[in-house]
């Protein structure tokens, strides 16, 4: 993988390479880390810098990771690599080596974060904020309704990512 400069995201759709190709969210060390598969989330400017955006639920075993480090990455696969994000979306890596099983390949990248042989684009940033969402805060009570109702898990944490570097194939 090489650097790319930070603008080539501008040259990105990002409502289709988050909503529709989704993305890996990774966090950890090297030898202890965990990936999961996200379709929430957006890349824009905020505090006079690139930042890209995340909603995980705490019970998500990624969660733990993001909480424990300062840097993550967010890989795009592109065309050809549903399969894996499947595997990544539904398997938990508390249970089983989902990289393995989604022949996945982990790559070290700067700062000592996780991408994979398979990414077209990462994006490696640094945590700048956290918050967790709340039921109270919500305006749209039928978003609410749908998407944290009894069965649909817990209110997402949303991090703020500071971009670093964007790294493609």
């Amino acid at each position: 993988m090489k650097q790319t400069d930070i603008a080539r995201l501008g040259s990105e759709d990002t409502f289709s390479i988050i909503g529709k190709e989704w993305m890996l969210v990774t966090a950890g060390t090297p030898d202890h880390f965990n990936t999961m598969t996200a379709s929430w989330g957006g890349l824009g400017w905020l505090w006079n810098r690139p930042v890209a955006f995340i909603f995980v639920r705490p019970e998500r075993y990624t969660h733990q990771f993001i909480e424990e480090t300062d840097r993550l990455t967010l890989a795009f696969l592109g065309d050809g690599h549903r399969k894996a994000l499947s595997l990544c979306g539904t398997l938990s890596g508390r249970d089983c080596d989902k990289v393995a099983q989604a022949g996945l390949t982990p790559v070290l990248v700067a700062g000592g974060c996780v991408t994979f042989s398979q990414a077209r684009l990462t994006v490696v940033g640094r945590k700048l904020y956290r918050t967790e969402m709340r039921p109270e805060e919500f305006l749209d009570k039928e978003t609410l309704a749908r998407w944290y109702g009894p069965e649909a898990g817990g209110f997402h944490t949303v991090y703020v990512i500071g971009i670093e570097e964007v790294l493609e194939d």
